[in-house]
């Protein structure tokens, strides 16, 4: 029996705290609000006239310099890991961060004044299932300051394994771990940022770390740290990496099922690999098709479909258009693979795939069916003449559900045209190419 489908969570009532922001030194107060579902994390600047909100997005990403921080238009908000690292792995999908400043409350360095507020909020579910970027393949992002993040594939939730090194690779130190909020809670969010001597005053002519102190940052001068009170783990700098990671990451505005192999991460690096995750689901998105399949004009039935095209058992290849575009120039076939194609027969017995040719055939067909959409009429054959820049790029397995996408790019007459074509199996492209044909009356 299939697990039922993780669902969104808020927090169950408002919470928050005050305290001092890290970068501005300004006194800043922050309150956690319930959201409603498909809301997502936004900010509140409740100092400005009309009170303006800002998503937690990759989008709205101004700069990464030794903090994460977020804008539009002339609205700024400083400063957002830390919150935002706690409200997703204590498991947040959706709430508004109001505050009065335009910098979070700093607390002690780490996350655990935000576990706080979220615990004393409570958590609370909601009806829509949970977003998801499942890795399907490896993502790779590498910076000119030696940073390398690698994104897998991973079945059981979210992992980092994380290599932190500073200057002359001192204090370097490696952790891995699941995400899960319990682990989050007692591994990492009581991990505090921290800073190395030499960068203090440069960071301080940037007009940055106005509200630091050793009450809310470690710093590491040579093999020496300096802190109010004994670092809280001897690994505490890589926690700390992995802290500022999921909060980073978080702005992708879905939650990842993979493994993250960090070396050496920062802000930079993070968030050039948020883009590249919310970039692929964006492109994933545009692949997935609803699988409504929708009645009337908007496409053929198998019966419609055999009086317009000459084949029958086994070479028809695709069962049902489900639509055509408004100008005409654009459909989706639908073809479902089963281990009963007479093709498996012969094709890897034991090992069961769909040969390329059959899915340029299917390609074929379904432009066929668009031109003769085109030109109102079935009283002429498609003769295929060429195909050019085929790419075979998964396997096509049985249970499989083919959407075969066709666009018309080039019509000579009524005797010669041209279709770009691709065919996707669970977002993914498994296949695509160019096919021309010529029309001749039957």
């Amino acid at each position: 029996m299939a697990s039922a489908p993780e669902v969104q969570h808020t927090i169950a009532k408002s919470a928050g705290f005050s305290g001092t922001s890290l970068h501005t030194g300004e006194k800043v107060s922050l309150k956690l609000h319930p959201a409603p579902a498909d809301h997502g994390i936004k900010f509140k600047r409740k100092d400005l006239p009309d009170e303006p909100t800002i998503d937690a997005k990759i989008e709205n990403l101004k700069m990464v310099e030794r903090a994460t921080t977020i804008g539009e238009g002339s609205m700024r908000v400083h400063t957002v890991e830390h919150v935002l690292s706690a409200l997703s792995a204590m498991g947040v999908d959706n709430a508004i961060v109001e505050m009065d400043a335009n910098e979070p409350p700093i607390g002690d360095g780490s996350a655990r004044a935000y576990v706080d507020v979220i615990k004393r909020a409570g958590i609370s579910a909601q009806e829509a299932p949970r977003k998801f970027f499942h890795v399907r393949e490896p993502m790779h992002v590498e910076t000119k300051t030696g940073a390398m993040l690698i994104l897998l594939p991973y079945d059981n939730g979210f992992r980092i394994s994380c290599t932190q090194a500073g200057p002359n690779n001192r204090f370097t130190q490696f952790m891995s771990t699941d995400v899960a909020p319990e682990i989050f809670e007692r591994e990492i969010a009581p991990a505090r940022t921290f800073v190395y001597y030499e960068d203090v005053e440069p960071l301080m002519e940037k007009n940055l770390i106005k509200g630091g102190s050793l009450e809310n940052a470690v710093i590491v001068r040579g093999d020496a740290v300096l802190s109010k009170e004994p670092l809280r783990f001897p690994d505490e700098f890589v926690r700390h990496k992995i802290l500022d990671i999921l909060g980073d990451l978080a702005l992708v505005g879905c939650r990842i099922r993979g493994h993250l192999i960090a070396v050496k991460p920062g802000h930079a690096a993070n968030a050039e690999l948020a883009r590249a995750i919310a970039k692929e689901q964006s492109r994933r998105e545009a692949l997935a098709v609803p699988r409504v399949v929708p009645k009337g004009d908007g496409g053929l039935d198998s019966d419609e479909i055999i009086q317009i095209l000459p084949h029958r058992y086994p070479f028809l290849m695709v069962d049902r258009i489900i639509s055509f575009d408004e100008a005409g120039t654009k459909c989706i076939g639908l073809k479902s693979v089963t281990i009963n194609e007479p093709f498996f027969q012969g094709h890897f017995p034991g090992h069961p795939v769909m040969p390329g040719v059959m899915q340029v055939e299917a390609m074929a067909q379904v432009a066929s069916l668009l031109l003769f959409k085109l030109a109102k009429t079935s009283s002429r054959i498609g003769y295929f003449m060429s195909a050019d820049d085929v790419k075979f790029r998964k396997p096509v397995l049985p249970g499989d559900t083919i959407f075969i996408h066709a666009e018309l790019t080039k019509a000579r007459g009524e005797r010669l045209a041209k279709a770009k074509c691709h065919c996707v199996v669970n977002d993914a492209i498994v296949s695509e190419g160019e096919l021309m044909f010529t029309f001749l009356d039957k």
